[in-house]
């Protein structure tokens, strides 16, 4: 199964239209501290196996990670495990600071 890319202006326009997102950061705990995007829910991405009850099926959900290698292969693990309103953030938060939010600290 294929994986929705969603550009960080994409990702931008859905959250200024106040679209019902899950967005599911993969990164690390230090590094979700150090920034992240609002309202973002922290599962590191090997603790989703163990964690996917936490994540609802039926949500719209859009995988963030540093530079969008994680939350690939996260959203593709959510994929083949049923669900089917997934999207990978592509470029990652990285991404989102350059060309959204300038005030989301790059690392």
């Amino acid at each position: 199964m294929h994986v929705k890319q969603l550009s960080p202006t994409d990702l931008h326009t859905k959250l200024t239209q106040h679209e019902k997102l899950v967005l599911l950061d993969v990164r690390e705990v230090h590094e979700f501290d150090y920034t992240h995007i609002a309202n973002s829910v922290l599962i590191p991405l090997r603790q989703i196996p163990d964690r996917l009850s936490e994540i609802n099926p039926e949500d719209e959900i859009i995988v963030i990670c540093h530079h969008g290698m994680r939350s690939q292969q996260a959203a593709s693990y959510l994929v083949h495990s049923g669900f089917k309103n997934v999207a990978n953030l592509t470029g990652g938060i990285d991404a989102w600071s350059c060309q959204c939010d300038p005030s989301t600290k790059r690392y």
